[in-house]
């Protein structure tokens, strides 16, 4: 068994408003990556940030890295457009940082990533794989992702309040700006990924085709981002049996019912039932991502469940400990770029590089 994590970003983030991804906007662009090396290694170590929401909430890759040591769980990060350097070892696929979906073409190595993904996943031979995502803003690129496919199925949001008017609204701009109409996408998931899309969900869905397809089992890992993620596997022809885990923070907030209905999708729910207030936040800030329901159902299926908090707040109060200066808006542990000075992502490459520069 093997959880993945797919790593992203997309300039989507940077419209005010619609994510708490980050303590800042700017900070916002290395969530990710300091993501990849919580989940991956446990603590940060080229990502300047520890990343928290504007209140104070923690990530909750926090909570899957929790399981990942409770479990003993092998971990692969993908690079699914990483915009910030990252010391977790990452398996890159082509994926570029994606720009605004108001723009046109936001996406354009989203068909190749995905053709390489895909083509990654077919030689894993794993039995089960879990797959999740961190990317800022991921929700309204979803959204539009969604719509584009011709699927009606609501998204949440990390903020306490669901901003969805905006993003209605920027997705009526992005659909414009690439002269798409609702549904125009339907079974050609590579356009409504390339078009108004995030490269984290070609990659996510790249991934997923080619493992169910080469016969290993699926589970997505996290809310309405991967309900869009499942939209494009089953748009991609792909009908073979898929999980979708998540929280009951993000199930108490948004219905998902229709969708893993509709979608074929078998719904899996995890209550962590966190006491502590520091990840009692989590119920109305964040509610999922960086693969935390699906992390969430392997504890409990292993039944460890129980220990999940005291080792998230271990890892919590190790990282605050570690914390090595503050500044205004977050607390800073190491440089914010590569040694020459030009932002990167992680250093590990593969075949699958290669591959998805050429496209599908």
């Amino acid at each position: 068994m093997r959880l993945m994590l797919v790593a992203g970003t997309t300039r989507t983030a940077a419209i005010d408003g619609i994510s708490a991804a980050g303590a800042t906007a700017e900070l916002r662009w290395h969530t990710p990556s300091a993501d990849a090396e919580l989940v991956r290694l446990g603590r940060l170590v080229r990502a300047p940030v520890f990343p928290r929401s504007p209140t104070g909430c923690p990530t909750p890759a926090l909570v899957t890295r929790a399981v990942v040591d409770l479990l003993d769980l092998d971990v692969v990060v993908a690079d699914g457009g990483l915009a910030k350097p990252t010391g977790a070892p990452t398996v890159g696929f082509g994926a570029k940082p994606g720009r605004d979906i108001r723009d046109p073409d936001p996406v354009p190595t989203a068909p190749g990533a995905f053709a390489a993904a895909k083509a990654f996943a077919s030689r894993l031979g794993d039995d089960h794989v879990v797959v999740g995502e961190t990317i800022p803003g991921g929700t309204t690129t979803a959204l539009a992702t969604m719509r584009a496919l011709g699927e009606p199925y609501p998204v949440s949001s990390s903020l306490p309040d669901n901003p969805l008017a905006r993003k209605e609204a920027v997705v009526e701009a992005a659909l414009d700006a690439s002269d798409l109409v609702p549904g125009e996408a339907a079974h050609h998931p590579e356009l409504a990924v390339r078009f108004v899309g995030d490269p984290t969900l070609a990659v996510v869905a790249g991934l997923c085709v080619g493992a169910l397809e080469s016969g290993t089992r699926v589970t997505l890992a996290g809310g309405t981002q991967l309900v869009a993620a499942a939209a494009l596997v089953r748009h991609a022809g792909c009908v073979r049996p898929l999980t979708l885990a998540t929280t009951s923070y993000l199930a108490d907030h948004v219905d998902l019912a229709s969708a893993g209905r509709d979608l074929d999708l078998d719904l899996v729910v995890t209550d962590p039932d966190f006491t502590d207030e520091r990840l009692a936040q989590y119920a109305t800030v964040g509610r999922e991502g960086a693969a935390m329901g699906g992390a969430l159902e392997l504890a409990d299926r292993a039944g460890v469940l129980d220990r999940v908090e005291g080792r998230t707040l271990a890892l919590l109060d190790a990282l605050t400990e570690t914390t090595e200066g503050d500044t205004d808006d977050a607390e800073l542990v190491g440089d914010a770029t590569d040694a020459d000075g030009v932002d990167g992502a992680g250093d590990e490459q593969t075949d699958a590089d290669r591959e998805g520069d050429r496209g599908p």
